[in-house]
């Protein structure tokens, strides 16, 4: 184990997944900001020059940087609109395989973690890998309102695509984990909403669970953390992850009624990334102070990075994100 008298940013975001002693608590924000919201920030003074790494840096935060491989390549069909899909049955899924699970994807993906890995290795950034999740790439290339119909009309072409899926998906691990780490694995689902889960837990069984078993032992050998990215009320969820494997879940949406507290009681050695109220930013920093107390006593376990639950919204002033690190400093201190 690393002292904590002063610990590499890559050695604290482990220590805090291992629940083991920090010097602080991490400083991330895993999903940053929305464009709007920067573009606003600029308007209130923010330098206009900066990348998504200066920025981060720009505030004093830790960073974690997400790599993938792309699914798709560029000359992919594109769906019409936000939800629409871009394939019907498996005779269209057929004709845009050419434009999927290519070699070239992974191998951009090795490439862009060779650049990375002589800091990764000085503990100067923590990296993420984002994988599609069984949820969220059938719904992908269906659209949403087919995707969900797709479970009982053609389950053959959802379990066809998840095949596919996993077989992509442990392609790219066995590419990447020759020589190099990440420091976590996020899966990308979204498969709750305000309200919970939108399976059944005997869908998910039948047409999920499976693929996360192929693929999450394989991660897992290599002793990276696995986390399932799915927003809303996730909680009744959190059993059928375990039972396949994974570790944890963000963001932890607190509109949709999460309760760290809650999950760290009843399963006290899963993860948890976010969970930090992202409505509050826009109010005064009594509120935003009042969160952090909230969320302290969780930080103070180990196994969860506090975060913001989602993206900073663009109703939140340069003023008022500037408060929140300062706040975030001082608790991360308090851990």
């Amino acid at each position: 184990m690393p002292s904590t008298q002063q610990m590499t940013e890559r050695e604290r975001f482990l220590a805090v997944m291992n629940f083991q002693p920090v010097d602080r608590h991490p400083l991330i924000e895993w999903a940053a900001w929305w464009g709007e919201t920067t573009d606003r920030w600029k308007r209130e003074g923010f330098p206009a020059d900066l990348d998504w790494e200066s920025s981060i840096r720009h505030f004093g935060l830790d960073v974690l940087i997400n790599i993938s491989a792309a699914m798709t390549t560029r000359e992919c069909p594109r769906p019409t609109h936000h939800g629409a899909g871009i394939i019907t049955d498996e005779a269209s899924y057929e004709a845009i395989l050419p434009y999927l699970y290519s070699d070239a994807a992974i191998s951009g993906l090795v490439q862009r973690a060779g650049a990375l890995k002589a800091r990764h290795d000085r503990g100067e950034v923590a990296v993420r890998l984002w994988l599609d999740g069984f949820f969220w790439w059938p719904r992908k290339l269906l659209g949403i309102e087919r995707h969900l119909y797709a479970f009982y009309d053609t389950p053959e072409l959802m379990h066809r695509i998840n095949r596919d899926l996993t077989t992509f998906h442990l392609r790219t691990l066995d590419a990447l984990l020759r020589d190099f780490t990440p420091d976590m694995v996020g899966i990308a689902e979204d498969m709750s909403y305000n309200n919970g889960p939108m399976l059944s837990k005997d869908t998910f069984d039948e047409f999920l669970a499976p693929y996360y078993r192929q693929v999450v032992p394989v991660i897992r050998r290599h002793g990276i953390k696995v986390l399932v990215d799915t927003d809303g009320q996730l909680e009744g969820m959190v059993p059928w992850l375990e039972e396949v494997g994974v570790d944890g879940v963000y963001p932890l949406e607190r509109q949709s009624g999460v309760d760290v507290a809650r999950i760290r009681h009843t399963h006290p050695k899963f993860l948890m990334l976010g969970g930090y109220d992202k409505m509050v930013l826009a109010r005064d920093e009594a509120a935003m102070r009042a969160e952090f107390e909230r969320l302290l006593p969780v930080m103070r376990t180990g196994g969860y990075i506090a975060s913001v639950d989602h993206q900073t919204p663009p109703s939140v002033s340069l003023e008022n994100y500037r408060t929140y690190v300062r706040l975030f400093k001082e608790y991360a201190t308090k851990v």
